[in-house]
């Protein structure tokens, strides 16, 4: 039980009317930082209902006070219950020296009674101090406990943590380390994964062999030379193949076999050609001799013939034979000769085109055959390629991991110092021996009582102390006076927004009828112009009817002004439109007036 606590139950006892409502932990700061605080633990140990007035002792007070008689108080109180003397008390009078002896020893027992009353007066403080402080230590020890249990809770869960993330990280790292296994391991254990553990000796072997086939079949399919001949061909400067050339076949006995083939095959060609020449021609003489038989024969049966004519024309018939042979012997004899010497080269062209045929089909067997060997070198050489670049690809991977690693171990090397530091401080009995945390806050502590009036603001309650839940009241209240600004300042951006969109629709309507989809402004727009020249016309017609009325009321004063009968016919529209009761009795007045006159005038 607190002091403050202690101190309530004693003002209940006593009967304060308000303490019921009073807190005992706001009392507590009266016992910390009084100097003096015996005063108060003796009123709470002490003091009870006997030490309190009643109510009628309070009312003769009162009325002592209020007949204004002097009261006696601190010493002339003490002076006259020295002098004074009861009836009651019926003792001999006695020596003045006995009188001394005796003051003497009341004043020696006054002050021992004093003394005694101090000593038990401080019995009772360390009493009710040393239960209050067991009470306080019994309170904080079931705190700390509490929060042991707590904290040890806190601890298991995020030690069970920490101890399943570091099997896992364990369990990873061998995983890991299992792809990085020396090659002194056996091979069943050792699970290959990477590229660089497999080795290259087969596939160098297979393209080893490959090569020495490639060659084998080059050798075979392509003649010594050829290489050069077709690096030296190109699109653009093509030559046909001649076999013939001492380069390509260096055998003068296949060369001289050639020759006489290729001549033996141009004689059998134009042999042919001639035999052909003939059999045509005779061909054409039989069917020409056929043809004309028929039609004679076609004359003879629809004619009779008489035999004179028919041996003239036999005579004809046979000098144009004659003329023909002539002329067909002129034709073998002299031109010829002349035209196949002449047109030798050109009986000869099938024979040089079916020879250039064959070397262009060689040809391309040759480039066919390379093409093939071509497509395997390129696929020898992407092969090639392709393990080096896996190769480069898997280093640079290694050698990010390895970076990767490196930072890792760093890392770990540092979180390792910082938990290590940590350790060391939790170590420390200073730090282990919980400080007793006070709820009110100290009149010394500037900072924080400058943050709780800042907090506070201009609102200001009058309180007697501080304390830490006050403060976490106020921070909670600037939190939700943030959050509170937050919400009011996005519903002003969304208002903004709102009201900036509607500004530039209204801007971009300006525009539109400032530009009409010109590139120009139009300053003036046509139909405001016209309704403006009509508002002037119409202000001018106005101010010309204003000055013609303020012209004819200028008049018709000076005319009122000048002529009372104007003036009096005024002042009767005037109460016909206003007043027309007193213009009723004016009308009578008058006309009784004129009858009175009438009757006079009668008379």
């Amino acid at each position: 039980m607190s002091c403050g606590n202690e101190f309530v139950e004693t003002l209940k006892k006593i009967g304060y009317p308000k303490a019921d409502i009073l807190n005992g932990e706001d009392f507590d700061w009266l016992f910390e930082t009084v100097d003096d605080e015996s005063f108060l633990k003796w009123f709470c140990g002490n003091v009870s209902e006997q030490n309190v007035l009643s109510e009628k002792e309070l009312e003769a007070f009162s009325i002592l006070q209020k007949s204004s008689k002097p009261i006696l108080e601190g010493l002339a109180l003490d002076e006259v219950l020295k002098t004074c003397k009861t009836s009651d008390l019926k003792t001999p009078r006695l020596d003045d020296k006995e009188l001394e002896k005796l003051e003497d020893e009341v004043r020696m027992l006054q002050k021992l009674k004093n003394l005694k009353i101090q000593r038990r007066n401080k019995c009772q403080l360390m009493t009710s101090v040393s239960s209050h402080r067991s009470l306080r230590l019994n309170a904080e020890h079931e705190e700390t406990t509490k929060k042991l249990k707590q904290s040890q809770g806190v601890l298991n869960v995020t030690n069970t943590k920490l101890s399943n993330e570091l099997q896992a990280l364990t369990d990873r790292v061998t995983k890991l380390m299992m792809f990085f296994r020396h090659s002194d391991f056996s091979q069943e254990a050792n699970c290959m994964v990477f590229l660089s553990q497999f080795s290259l000796e087969k596939y160098l072997s297979q393209e080893e062999q490959s090569t020495a086939a490639l060659t084998l079949y080059t050798k075979k399919q392509f003649f010594q030379g050829i290489h050069e001949i077709v690096e030296s061909s190109n699109e653009e400067n093509f030559q046909l193949l001649d076999i013939r050339m001492s380069s390509i076949c260096d055998n003068e006995e296949v060369l001289e076999e050639r020759r006489l083939e290729m001549a033996r095959l141009q004689l059998a060609y134009i042999s042919a050609q001639h035999q052909l020449i003939h059999l045509k021609a005779n061909n054409l003489s039989m069917k020409s001799s056929i043809k004309w038989a028929e039609e004679n024969l076609h004359r003879l049966t629809s004619k009779a013939v008489v035999k004179e004519n028919l041996e003239a024309k036999i005579s004809n018939l046979n000098s144009e034979i004659l003329k023909l042979e002539e002329r067909i012997t002129h034709i073998k004899d002299k031109s010829l000769p002349a035209v196949v010497k002449e047109n030798a080269q050109l009986l000869n062209m099938p024979v040089v085109k079916g020879d250039f045929d064959l070397q262009i089909a060689k040809q391309d067997h040759y480039t066919e055959r390379q093409e093939l060997v071509l497509n395997q070198l390129i696929k020898q050489k992407a092969s090639f390629e392709f393990v080096q670049l896996s190769y480069e690809i898997e280093l640079r991977k290694h050698w990010d991991t390895y970076c990767q690693f490196e930072k890792l171990v760093q890392e770990l090397r540092q979180n390792n110092k910082v938990l290590f530091q940590r350790l060391e401080m939790l170590k420390d009995p200073s730090i282990c021996q919980q400080k007793n945390l006070r709820n009110t806050i100290d009149t010394k502590d500037y900072s924080t009582q400058r943050l709780y009036q800042l907090l506070e603001g201009e609102n200001k309650r009058k309180e007697l102390f501080i304390t830490h839940g006050n403060l976490e009241e106020m921070a909670e209240k600037l939190k939700q006076d943030v959050s509170l600004v937050q919400d009011q300042l996005t519903v002003s951006a969304q208002e903004h927004f709102l009201f900036l969109s509607k500004l530039n629709n209204n801007v971009d309507v300006l525009c539109d009828a400032l530009y009409r989809g010109r590139n120009q402004l139009l300053l003036s727009d046509q139909d405001l112009t016209e309704q403006f020249h009509q508002v002037e016309s119409q202000l001018n017609k106005l101010n010309h009817l204003l000055t013609d009325i303020l012209a004819d009321v200028k008049t018709k004063r000076k005319i009122l002004a000048t002529n009372k009968l104007h003036q009096t016919e005024r002042e009767l529209y005037i109460h016909f439109f206003k007043n027309g009761n007193y213009l009723k009795d004016i009308v009578e007045n008058l006309e009784n007036q004129s009858k009175i006159k009438a009757d006079s005038l009668k008379d």
